[in-house]
């Protein structure tokens, strides 16, 4: 096996061990989808006995490198080891508002319209409703009527409108299909002047209240949350909506 060679298997070792932990760690879950987490944890371990069979296959031609190219190994030894240490100290983050930015809030794709919602059903079905329901109905109606009686209970994170930044915000989550490179954001808009007072982007909260027509004359939201109630909550263990 070559050098080139050694160092790429050494690097897909790091990369197996990791996922390993980050799966048996209840991690995982905050890359890909949990329908995967099974299946990838399988794949990274047959992938983790390979990687070590090539190495030991090599282990007795070592001492035949001459001492430059030993160096080199060891030198990609340490990067990977350093490599593993900062992927595992360093705790993984759920995506944040910025990205929910960039990829637009309740765009198209993001499941926004593609889960129908029975707008004729009883306002007390709305109970339970997660974010990404309420963002689903406010893309099929903008009566206000219609959200007489619908009270809202929803958890999410903190995204400032682009619109008016001062006023409104959204209580946002991601939608995973695959993983979080296909994460998509949607969010309920929250009419709340001044709430950088005392919230800030990305602030996980849970907020109640009632919708009603957005009294803001920049979002481009016509009906938002009126919130009575906005506490500050931990992330949950599982931020994401599938």
């Amino acid at each position: 096996m070559s050098r080139r060679g050694l160092a790429g298997v050494v690097f897909a070792l790091v990369v197996c061990v990791v996922t390993l932990w980050l799966g048996f760690t209840g991690q995982l879950v905050l890359y890909i989808h949990p329908r995967y987490v099974v299946f990838t944890m399988i794949m990274a371990g047959l992938a983790l006995v390979v990687g070590v069979a090539a190495i030991a296959a090599r282990a007795p031609h070592a001492h035949d490198e001459p001492p430059r190219h030993r160096w080199l190994s060891v030198v990609g030894l340490s990067l990977a080891a350093l490599v593993a240490v900062v992927l595992v100290v360093v705790p993984p983050a759920t995506l944040t508002s910025s990205t929910a930015i960039q990829r637009d809030i309740n765009s198209t794709g993001a499941g926004v319209g593609a889960q129908t919602i029975d707008t004729a059903g009883p306002a007390n079905a709305s109970g339970h409703f997660t974010v990404l329901d309420w963002a689903s109905l406010l893309g099929q109606t903008n009566d206000p009527a219609f959200y007489a009686d619908r009270a809202a209970d929803i958890t999410g994170f903190i995204t400032p409108s682009t619109d008016d930044p001062g006023s409104v915000y959204y209580v946002s989550r991601f939608i995973i299909t695959c993983c979080a490179v296909d994460a998509q954001p949607v969010g309920v808009p929250v009419y709340q002047p001044n709430w950088q007072d005392t919230l800030q982007a990305d602030d996980w909260v849970r907020v109640t209240g009632d919708f009603a027509s957005n009294p803001s004359t920049k979002s481009a939201d016509p009906i938002a949350l009126v919130p009575t109630g906005v506490t500050e909550t931990e992330a949950p263990d599982d931020p994401y909506l599938f």
